[in-house]
């Protein structure tokens, strides 16, 4: 089918699209890298820049021009693929292991960071379902799924803002890591039976997907897993170790295929993937891994994230929601930064962190970026939750994300750039040398 200007191919209309999409994100990223921002930012405010919501204030309808309905599903594809790979990376990176020697005061904060800002959304998912829920969407199934994308923490992007802000190693980013990845599985698993309830025509198939999905997760951990360590290991001695990049693309597909199949997200079986990767690795092997397998699927992933965001930006029209929908929006920030905050705060204090610090604490665990929008994206598609709900709550993960590196700059957490070692004058230089040289 021909689209677009003198009747061009649908794939190469699909083609430039792509290409646009790399080069504006490639620019918005300069911008946005001296604000102290991550990339996700610079790739959510480029999804606003070319959508409706700024695009689309401009005569001639230029966002269906440039993404003409036809290309969109294409697009759509391509993103999913991305994002598969993405969400396959970020299961590979969450490793549970982190949290032995912690467990007792990451446990109760991570429950304390997720569970205050869950009941917070219950509250909001009260006063916004009359106007803001999907149609056909129960009452029950809307709450569940807002408080859990209100408890979300994007571990991901939180492990770049730590980075990006120097605080790896110290008590603050070590704890914020530990919190945001025990909080995440349980954000997943909730999320899960969410999507399983929406999806449910009856409680005998909601039945069914639960055993369905615990039986998957079996597999995963019972065969799955041994498996991919003893190709691991087989594949580091072979001199054709590259297939090993087939093998796990290849299945991280195929179980997001099968979760399809049971009733969930696909994004839950590349996750569940991710999760199954082997851990403990011999050095040797484990560098092998991520020079075979995740090095080459990060860069594609890099490529192709983007093009979620655009799809995803078609859809936030933020001009269209108008007076009652900017009370439901300072509703739904006021909800997302209070609930984070006094989940996180004030038990971090009592740990024995600094005012400062556990207020650090907090505003990182209020970082939401990709991991929300992916969550959004989900409750787009099953249609529980409007179109003016999905874009006051991306909204939120843009604003949640993008307030981290200020605010920890403005408490004063982010240490300053270590100062290089000023240069040895030439006639000194010259003296140690010497002196190195005289036996």
């Amino acid at each position: 089918m021909a689209a677009g200007p003198g009747d061009l191919p649908l794939e190469a209309v699909v083609m430039a699209d792509i290409a646009l999409v790399l080069m504006a994100v490639t620019a918005v990223v300069r911008l946005t890298g001296r604000l102290r921002q991550p990339p996700v930012i610079a790739e959510i405010v480029t999804g606003l820049l070319l959508g409706p919501s700024v695009l689309g204030l401009l005569p001639g309808e230029l966002p269906d021009r440039l993404f003409p309905q036809d290309a969109r599903p294409l697009l759509s594809a391509v993103a999913q693929f991305g994002l598969l790979l993405f969400m396959f990376l970020a299961g590979w990176e969450m490793d549970l292991t982190r949290l032995r020697g912690r467990r007792g005061a990451v446990t109760g904060l991570a429950a304390l960071a997720m569970g205050v800002p869950f009941a917070a959304g219950l509250a909001a998912a009260a006063l916004l379902y009359g106007r803001h829920a999907g149609g056909g969407t129960s009452a029950t199934v809307f709450a569940l799924y807002l408080a859990t994308a209100f408890s979300i923490t994007a571990f991901p992007v939180l492990a770049r803002v730590i980075t990006d802000s120097r605080l790896t190693g110290t008590r603050v980013g070590t704890v914020a890591m530990a919190c945001a990845a025990a909080g995440d599985v349980l954000a997943w698993c909730a999320l899960v039976l969410v999507v399983a309830l929406s999806e449910a025509t009856g409680p005998g198939r909601f039945l069914a997907v639960l055993g369905l999905t615990a039986a998957y997760g079996l597999v995963m951990l019972i065969a799955v897993r041994p498996a991919l360590r003893a190709l691991m290991r087989r594949a580091h001695t072979r001199a054709y170790s590259g297939s090993l990049l087939t093998v796990i693309a290849s299945g991280v597909l195929l179980s997001a295929y099968a979760t399809s199949w049971i009733g969930v997200h696909a994004i839950f079986g590349a996750f569940a993937f991710g999760l199954a990767m082997p851990r403990g690795l011999p050095e040797a092997h484990r560098r092998g891994a991520h020079r075979q397998v995740a090095a080459p699927l990060q860069r594609v992933a890099a490529l192709l994230l983007p093009v979620f965001f655009i799809v995803t930006g078609l859809s936030v029209d933020v001009g269209a929601l108008g007076w009652s929908g900017a009370v439901a929006l300072a509703l739904v920030l006021v909800t997302a930064v209070a609930g984070k905050l006094a989940g996180a705060v004030l038990p971090a204090r009592l740990t024995g962190m600094t005012w400062r610090e556990a207020t650090g604490f907090g505003v990182l665990m209020n970082t939401r970026g990709l991991t929300e929008i992916v969550i959004l994206d989900i409750g787009r598609q099953l249609h529980v939750i409007s179109a003016e709900m999905f874009t006051m709550m991306v909204v939120m993960a843009l604003v949640t994300t993008a307030m981290a590196g200020p605010v920890l700059h403005a408490l004063g957490l982010t240490p300053p750039p270590r100062a290089p070692d000023p240069p040895v004058p030439a006639p000194a230089a010259a003296v140690a040398a010497a002196r190195e040289s005289t036996p």
